[in-house]
């Protein structure tokens, strides 16, 4: 392409007068030169010192201004244009970035707030001084390399000394050209713990921590490296029964950012809120308040599926090693950084040591020079080459122990000491101070000596002086996936033209179905036997005569499907049950034989399998004496979508009649809950809760001494100081010792519940009184350890039978007192032993999805049932009246 550019622009510059001037090395050097400047020089930090070079800049500067006191962010701006090459507002805003971090910058006055996304102050009103941690592990002027600043007039730092993995503590994020990088910031404390791990050879994990708080699942996060993903949430609990409370929020977000989400929801119809109040100051405390009928469950995992409650974090790790972009994980980061602070340490001690060697070769030169009074060898000496030599000689005799040769500069420094520090030289302090200085040399030579355990000590100090208050803020946990169409509010009418064969949400003149979402699919039969399920959508032609139209829930095994239909015209007619759990979405199934005159005449769904009594009845024709005669869908086994199903006649069947509704003939529903997501499921995660019917309920009881019972939604929500969930029975006692903090003392009750849609609170409601002990056996032991009184022996152990204790009361009862004696602390025993009475069992009938069976197994049970001739027999037997016998 850049070939055929040049012979257009020779053609143009034969064919004009004018000069042209080619471009061609402009387009291969120049774009490649502001490639290379924005990686290296504005968007991605360095490893050594993890700061990118506007950010060191303004360190350097904060150094160069520093005198304890706080100076003018104008002020260090303006200086910092010295060194970096670009306008005052770039710096600024760095330094506001830095200054947000809390770490190295000390601020005063309004820097903004990462909570609420308020801008800081103009950089005229605020100010900002160097934090003691900075001091402290950034600066070491002796060890730090130094180049020429951009116009020649100063030097900078190459990179700062810093001892310390600030890059992994602060994060970074840049947008350069052609590569981005986002090192999302991890915990103080925890780095610390890490290094010292490192150097012990030990194994080591670090995880982000975010200064917004939050929940967050690092499940992917790929040790930060391109691939990663790590979600992050805000944290979300119930105010009061129609309020919800936002806390914490994701790192990303801030407080406008989220409540606008939530506000766009909302319009949506995605989720249904009747107002938020934002009463964020130093916390977040966002309240959501809820209309009334509105599930607080539901709507915080629809918060979290529709809004920014939750995000996703793509981490990418790059930073500047040798002037050329480097991917790298964070582990591997600190790994370089730690190893980089132990050469910095080693650096600086050696540098230390030579000092110190120095200091000390001159204290002993200083006492030979003067205890032996060479000065006074220089009296007669007219010339400077013999006053040196002079010196020298006097010096040979007493140096044999020092440890380096003594130079002309050492000879000059003696004749420049004072006669009045001669005079009063003082033998003895001179011997100290030499021998103090003998002392810090052996320290440091055995720093040297003992690197790994100076630097391990080293980070340790750090921790001890700066990690307080620095403890991790964002909480980590494994996250449940919400499914959207569970929690999303049925903001939306579904209609149907059953003769026309539509379906859709614009149908408002045609049949209401029910409310649904925009994210919802729907299931369709129709009257020749054929069923589809596809998207919620304005119109939709399915096919006339459309019998049944219903929201689709996939992998529902409990939804069961009656349906007796007649096979091609005038052919026999089948009943069947199934399910349909997964399918293709806008694909045409058949639900009967396959033939094409196919008709039903009878179709019931069934949320819960529930199994109906019908009446057959006949058309008149020839000599059928039974017209007329009940079936029992119960006896109807439940199989795959695509079986064929039983015979009912051979007959024609003039109409099918409901007769009874039956009940449900699934087995009861196993549900577990996942003690790490803190969710129920049916997947067979955690622990087993139990079986439950319809009506059954769980029992949940928290530590403030809350009861309630809840229906076993899978969008249920535990509190964090939840101890008791398990199967509610209604007349299983709940027992408990608590404190009363009005009376002082402690108090047994046992109780049962007695309003089940309602919660409520089982001990007293002074704010001393706590829970000590609950319990849902049916005859359960306490045993209670006395406090032992001064001068006397401790009581024996109590062991008491609460069931004997105290009979069944009210819930709001205060109890009976347990003891007016001191309580050091009260544990439950073994239960004796009871026998529950037995549930009695549903008729159990399982679900069969047909992808849980195979062909070779279908084909096996056929050839078995096969009779002497050959032939599969039927799975009804009809004598000549037309009655049917099931087998």
């Amino acid at each position: 392409m850049i070939e055929d550019n040049d012979d257009l622009l020779n053609e143009a510059n034969d064919n004009n007068e004018g000069t042209i001037t080619k471009v061609t090395g402009m387009y291969k050097d120049w774009f490649l030169d502001y490639a290379s400047y924005v990686i290296l020089e504005r968007a991605v930090p360095a490893i050594e010192d993890g700061f990118k070079p506007v950010q060191r800049r303004i360190m350097h500067s904060m150094k160069d201004l520093d005198d304890g006191r706080y100076n003018k962010v104008a002020n260090i701006v303006g200086h910092t244009m010295q060194y970096h090459p670009h306008g005052d507002a770039s710096i600024a805003d760095a330094m506001v970035q830095i200054g947000q971090k809390d770490l190295l910058i000390d601020t005063q006055g309004n820097w903004g707030n990462i909570l609420t996304g308020d801008s800081a102050a103009a950089s005229r009103y605020i100010e900002a001084r160097l934090s003691k941690f900075a001091l402290d592990v950034v600066y070491n002027p002796k060890i730090t390399e130094w180049q020429a600043s951009y116009d020649g007039r100063r030097k900078e730092p190459v990179n700062l000394p810093v001892m310390f993995p600030l890059l992994l503590a602060q994060g970074g994020e840049g947008i350069a050209v052609g590569l981005s990088t986002k090192i999302l910031p991890h915990n103080f404390i925890e780095l610390i713990d890490a290094s010292v791990k490192h150097l012990q050879g030990k194994r080591f994990t670090i995880l982000p921590d975010f200064p917004t708080a939050g929940i967050a699942d690092f499940t992917n996060y790929n040790d930060g490296l391109r691939g990663g993903r790590v979600r992050v949430r805000a944290k979300i609990s119930q105010y009061d029964k129609n309020t919800l409370v936002i806390t914490e929020i994701p790192f990303g977000t801030n407080t406008s950012s989220l409540i606008d989400s939530i506000l766009k929801a909302n319009d949506k119809g995605k989720i249904k809120i009747k107002k938020i109040e934002d009463n964020t100051a130093a916390d977040v405390e966002i309240l959501v308040h809820l209309p009334s009928g509105i599930s607080p469950d539901k709507t915080i995992d629809a918060l979290y599926a529709f809004t920014s409650c939750e995000t996703s974090i793509s981490p990418l790790g790059c930073v500047i090693e040798d002037n050329k972009p480097l991917f790298v994980g964070v582990t591997e980061m600190l790994r370089r950084s730690t190893d980089n602070t132990v050469q910095l340490l080693k650096s600086d001690l050696e540098i230390k040591l030579d000092e110190l060697e120095e200091q000390w070769h001159f204290a002993s030169l200083e006492r030979i020079f003067i205890e032996n009074r060479i000065y006074r060898d220089i009296e007669e000496e007219e010339t400077w080459e013999g006053v040196i030599r002079a010196i020298d000689k006097g010096l040979q005799p007493h140096i044999k122990h020092l440890k380096r040769a003594v130079t002309d500069e050492d000879i000059a420094r003696l004749t420049e000491i004072r006669i009045k520090r001669i005079s009063k030289f003082d033998i003895d302090k001179a011997q100290q101070k030499i021998d103090a200085l003998e002392d810090q040399i052996a320290e440091v030579k055995h720093h040297l000596a003992n690197l790994i355990d100076y630097a391990i000590a080293y980070f340790q100090r750090l921790k001890k002086d700066y990690g307080q208050g620095r403890e991790r803020q964002t909480e980590i946990r494994v996250f449940d996936d919400v499914d959207a169409t569970k929690v999303v509010i049925r903001n939306t009418k579904l209609y149907v033209n059953r003769e026309e064969g539509f379906v859709g949400t614009s149908l408002k003149r045609d049949e209401y179905v029910c409310d649904c979402s925009d994210i919802d699919d729907i299931i369709v039969f129709t009257k020749d036997g054929k069923m589809m399920v596809t998207k919620v959508d304005a119109k939709t032609f399915i096919g006339k005569n459309i019998i049944h139209v219903a929201v689709f829930k996939k992998k529902d095994k409990r939804t069961i499907y009656n349906m007796i239909y007649r096979d091609d015209k005038g052919g026999p007619s089948y009943v069947k049950r199934f399910a349909v759990t997964s399918i293709t979405r806008d694909k045409e199934y058949d639900m009967t034989n396959g033939s094409a005159n196919s008709d039903v005449h009878y179709f019931s769904a069934n949320p819960n399998g529930e199994a109906e009594t019908v009446t057959i009845l006949l058309r008149q024709s020839g000599s059928i004496k039974k017209l007329k005669w009940d079936l029992d869908f119960a006896d109807i086994i439940i199989k795959g979508r695509a079986s064929k199903g039983n015979l009912v006649t051979k007959y024609s069947v003039k109409r099918v009649e409901l007769k009874e509704k039956g009940v449900s003939t699934l087995k009861p529903r196993k549900i577990w809950f996942d003690d790490t997501v803190q969710r129920l499921n049916v997947d067979e995660r955690g622990e087993l809760v139990g079986e439950f019917r319809g009506e059954d309920r769980i029992l949940v009881i928290t530590q403030a001494g809350i009861v309630k019972t809840i229906i076993p939604e899978i969008t249920a929500r535990f509190d964090d100081d939840m101890i008791i969930m398990e199967k509610w029975i209604p007349k299983k006692p709940i027992s408990a010792i608590y404190y009363d903090g009005e009376k002082e003392r402690y108090f047994v009750k046992r109780f049962l519940v007695e309003n089940e849609s309602k919660e409520e609170c089982f001990i007293s409601d002074h704010e001393n009184s706590h829970l000590e002990i609950v319990s849902t056996d049916w005859r359960p032991i306490a045993d209670v350890e006395f406090t032992k009184e001064r001068g006397k022996e401790r009581k024996d152990n109590l062991e008491i039978n609460l069931e004997e204790f105290i009979a069944v009361k009210g819930i709001n009862a205060l109890g009976n007192q347990l003891t007016k004696d001191k309580i050091n602390q009260i544990s439950l025993l073994d239960p004796l032993p009871y026998e529950a009475p037995e549930e009695v069992p549903a008729e159990e009938i399982e679900v069969v999805d047909e992808t849980d069976v195979s062909d070779e197994t279908k084909s096996e049970a056929k050839e078995e049932k096969k009779d002497s001739n050959g032939e599969a027999p039927p799975d009804f037997e009809i004598d000549e009246e037309g009655q049917i016998t099931l087998f």
